[in-house]
Order: C-alpha cells, then structure tokens, then sequence
C-alpha cells in the first residue's frame, strides 16, 4: 500500500509539474515582443502613393504601436524566392502580443480598415515572436 501511495504523490507532483510550465510559457509568451508585418496588394496600383502616405500611416498612430515602418519593394534583383508582387507593406513592432491585441481593436486600425479596405485585393499578415 505505502507503495502505491507514493507512487500517486509522484504522479500528483509529476502532472502539476507538466501543467506548470504550460501556464508560465503562456504569461510569458502574452509579454513577448512581436512583429507584425502586413502586406498589400492593390487594386488599382496608381493608388500606391495615397496608400502609402495618407492610410498606412494610421496605423502606425494606434496607441500600442512602438515602432512604425511603410515601404515599397525594392528594387533588388529577380529571384525565385523574393515575392516583389505587392505594393505596400508596413512593419510594425508591439512590446508584447497583448498590445497587438489591442491594437487589432483599436480605432484608428478599424476605421483604416473601413475606410480603405476597398484599395486592395489582398492582405497577408506575418507575425514574429521576437
């Protein structure tokens, strides 16, 4: 009997344990720095400039934005694995995953998505743990 107690205290202690660090590695990961890198393909692509200087910016203004950068692609050379297909992107860079969720909720980010959603085709979305 004391053998199967102690065999049940071990498993006890072993499964908090395994759900412990579960439960750190998730505080921790809400406090992680992240990129949050999005890229547009327009419609019209004469509409690149406004795009560019009048509504990404917008987002760069949310409140939980640390750091903010638009762009274009460059020009580099034709390779098969660089994408230069899209017009505009924007980097943006939170002090953890919680900013950037509220960021998505944010104002000023739906009222660019309301007010300029009809500029593009698509929009790809790449986030990075930093």
């Amino acid at each position: 009997m004391k053998s199967r107690r102690t065999f049940l205290k071990h498993l006890s202690v072993a499964s908090a344990a395994a759900v412990l660090p579960i439960q750190t590695i998730a505080k921790e990961m809400a406090k992680q720095p992240m990129i949050h890198q999005v890229y547009f393909w327009l419609h019209d692509t004469a509409n690149k400039e406004e795009f560019l200087t009048q509504a990404v910016p917008m987002l760069g203004r949310c409140k939980t934005v640390g750091k903010f950068i638009a762009g274009t692609p460059a020009e580099t050379e034709k390779r098969d694995v660089v994408d230069h297909s899209w017009q505009v992107s924007c980097t943006l860079f939170f002090d953890s995953l919680e900013d950037q969720l509220v960021y998505q909720k944010d104002p000023l980010h739906l009222e660019f998505i309301e007010k300029y959603s009809s500029m593009w085709s698509t929009v790809k979305v790449y986030d990075i743990a930093i």
